[in-house]
């Protein structure tokens, strides 16, 4: 209950003062601490825990696995999985979705696919997930076919799992295969789109250059388009030189308290020679006293 409230002082201090403890309230505590942050203190409790001889089970693992991927430790992760093997523990479902996770999320991609191929059962969040990450690796043909396959198995995707193709097949640029999806969530499956699909198809319709198109969709979604998807229509018709006429209704959509957005809508106006309508919005970004906040990155080692 402390660690669901967020109280990890007062978790702690009730499993401190418990004199009898199972490999449930071991997991309980190592999982609180996952889940406020602290994974540091996670490996510490499980250090504590072997030391009372007291044996994981999958739902340790899985928390223990879930603090590797926070940490990006890919040593810790290995040294489970070695647990694992060594153990002859059974590999479920949760456990093996947590394992390839941790093995994408630290780079290691190819161990990744070796542990989910090697999974006996899979359901729809495993294969959403690993969907997913390989979409953050950039192998957008591996996610069709990966998608292809989860419906030939007789699992039904999901709006999550379609969000997921739809992204890939923007960053993949695949017009043709991207409207096939978004077609058959809608008819097929009937998933009512959300404001994340309709991202997805303005994204990957205004990095092809189908700006036109684009805006119909804009102008036809049943909901406010937010910000996200007004600044990827505003960045494509800049790269693509060409625009729409844009209503002042459309520009006031953004959101007036970010100075990317006077930057961007100004770069827009730039484009066409509108010097005027450019030289006015950067003078009501410096009358607001907003700035654009550079952009910046850094490697870890």
């Amino acid at each position: 209950m402390y660690a669901d409230c967020h109280a990890v002082r007062s978790a702690r201090k009730v499993f401190e003062e418990m004199t009898v403890k199972d490999v449930v309230t071991w997991s309980s505590m190592i999982a609180a601490y996952v889940a406020s942050n602290s994974p540091l203190d996670a490996f510490r409790v499980f250090h504590q825990m072997g030391q009372t001889n007291v044996k994981p089970n999958s739902v340790t693992l899985v928390s223990l696995l879930s603090a590797c991927t926070k940490m990006l430790d890919v040593r810790a992760g290995e040294s489970i999985h070695s647990y694992l093997i060594m153990s002859h523990m059974n590999m479920d479902v949760a456990l093996g979705t947590a394992l390839f996770d941790m093995y994408a999320k630290c780079g290691k991609i190819n161990e990744a696919v070796v542990v989910f191929n090697s999974m006996d059962g899979k359901n729809l969040q495993s294969y959403t997930v690993m969907m997913s990450v390989l979409a953050d690796h950039g192998r957008h043909k591996d996610v069709l076919s990966l998608f292809n396959n989860m419906e030939d198995m007789g699992l039904q995707p999901d709006s999550l799992a379609f969000a997921v193709i739809l992204s890939a097949c923007s960053h993949a640029g695949l017009v043709c295969e991207g409207r096939r999806y978004f077609d058959r969530m809608v008819r097929m499956y009937d998933i009512k789109p959300s404001v994340e699909h309709y991202g997805c198809m303005v994204d990957l319709l205004g990095r092809s250059g189908l700006i036109q198109e684009a805006y119909d969709i804009i102008k036809g979604m049943p909901m406010e388009p937010n910000g996200i998807i007004l600044r990827s229509f505003l960045a494509a018709c800049r790269n693509h030189g060409w625009i729409p006429s844009l209503d002042a209704d459309f520009l006031s959509k953004l959101e007036s308290e970010l100075g990317a957005n006077y930057v961007l809508a100004a770069n827009v106006f730039s484009t066409f020679a509108s010097w005027k309508d450019a030289n006015n919005i950067r003078l009501a970004m410096k009358q607001k006293g907003l700035e654009k906040i550079p952009g910046c990155s850094w490697v870890e080692v």
